[in-house]
């Protein structure tokens, strides 16, 4: 009987204990329902995370370095209308302002809304020159002097130069980049200037 009478009460023991332990769990899955995200709303935090896209230093490096890239490309055309001869020439400087002047206002609205500065006009930086396919002032000066077919092969050289470091840059954005819009236009950036890269080595008879 006193083995018994034992048993019975460990197991009245163990079964409380039980209970208890399920009371538990159950405060605990209702506490993280209400705070864990689950069926929660998300924070103001992760809702303003959520309007702008998750974005890295790579994202930013790729925004600030692409606006003064983009607006030298758009002064380099901005030249052909008055110096270049070639109606094909001109027609591409046309295309590579009309598509890098709006993508640089996309890039400047980044910068604000992640809260970086975005490079001022005109404020170009110095040691980007001769790097990235950037033009040097010395560069700029003497496409700024040529005209006729002097022209058109300086801003092809030039302007294939300038794609090709373009290109690189957009290839870092989508190696090492998380915001999705700037991968998205890198990836363009890569099409549409690999192109171009193609078209102005025609022009300058180069396979």
């Amino acid at each position: 009987m006193d083995k018994n009478l034992i048993r019975r009460t460990a197991l009245a023991a163990t079964a409380g204990a039980a209970s208890l332990v399920l009371a538990a769990c159950g405060s605990n899955d209702d506490a993280s329902t209400g705070h864990d995200g689950h069926s929660s709303p998300p924070s103001a935090t992760a809702s303003a995370a959520a309007s702008q896209g998750e974005h890295n230093a790579a994202d930013v490096a790729f925004a600030k370095g692409m606006i003064p890239h983009h607006r030298q490309a758009v002064e380099m055309a901005g030249l052909a209308p008055g110096r270049a001869e070639s109606a094909e020439v001109k027609a591409l400087a046309a295309e590579i302002k009309e598509a890098q002047d709006p993508e640089i206002k996309t890039l400047s609205g980044w910068l604000t809304a992640w809260g970086q500065e975005v490079p001022a006009e005109g404020d170009m930086d110095h040691s980007m020159h001769g790097t990235g396919g950037m033009m040097t002032a010395e560069d700029m000066d003497s496409l700024e002097m040529a005209s006729g077919t002097a022209f058109d092969t300086a801003f092809l050289e030039m302007m294939v130069k300038h794609h090709e470091g373009a290109v690189e840059m957009a290839k870092t954005e989508k190696a090492d980049g998380s915001f999705p819009d700037a991968k998205m236009m890198a990836d363009a950036i890569i099409t549409s200037q690999t192109a171009e890269i193609t078209r102005m080595n025609s022009l300058l008879g180069k396979s």
